[in-house]
């Protein structure tokens, strides 16, 4: 391949530089076209305004008769169905103890305002908490509980809605 010296290279003129011819629209090509679009329709419209209105009176009412098949009777269902359908089912339900009131504790804190913080959030979620001080071996606790509630049930439905506020960490214990 041979080598080109870029660095020493004239700059050429662009005026100096050979232009192309703009290309020209095909007329042939146009004429042509317009031509076949015009026969198009002109055959459209022949065949509308000459068509044999007889031909047209058969195409839309065809004089063959189509007889329709006889209906079958339906079948009649077994008997058993009709036993399943008019049998009674006696079933016993028991009812299930509950084991007590439930509380839900969402937060232990040294702090009387960290545990003041916890209850407000949880009165934005719509439900109504209390502050429990208590004595242990580590000093004094202040805990946030929701209670008591008569079934788990109701409490863990209080639980899913601190959650979606995104109060995690709450848990639910027997009544004490």
């Amino acid at each position: 391949m041979a080598q080109h010296d870029y660095i020493n290279k004239k700059p050429t003129n662009k005026k100096q530089q050979k232009t192309k011819p703009a290309k020209q629209l095909p007329v042939f090509a146009i004429i042509a076209a317009l031509v076949l679009i015009g026969g198009f329709a002109y055959g459209l419209w022949y065949i509308k305004t000459n068509a044999d209105p007889e031909q047209v009176e058969q195409a839309k009412h065809p004089t063959q008769v189509v007889e329709q098949p006889k209906a079958k009777p339906k079948p009649r269902p077994p008997e058993f169905i009709e036993q399943i359908k008019n049998h009674e089912i006696q079933v016993e339900v028991k009812e299930i103890e509950s084991k007590g009131p439930y509380q839900m504790q969402c937060g232990s804190f040294k702090t009387y305002a960290q545990a003041e913080e916890m209850k407000a959030k949880i009165a934005f979620a719509g439900l109504i908490s209390e502050i429990r001080q208590t004595e242990g071996s580590n000093g004094v606790w202040y805990r946030v509980r929701l209670g008591p509630f008569d079934t788990k049930r109701q409490a863990e439905s209080d639980k899913n809605k601190l959650r979606r506020v995104g109060i995690f960490g709450c848990a639910i214990w027997g009544w004490t």
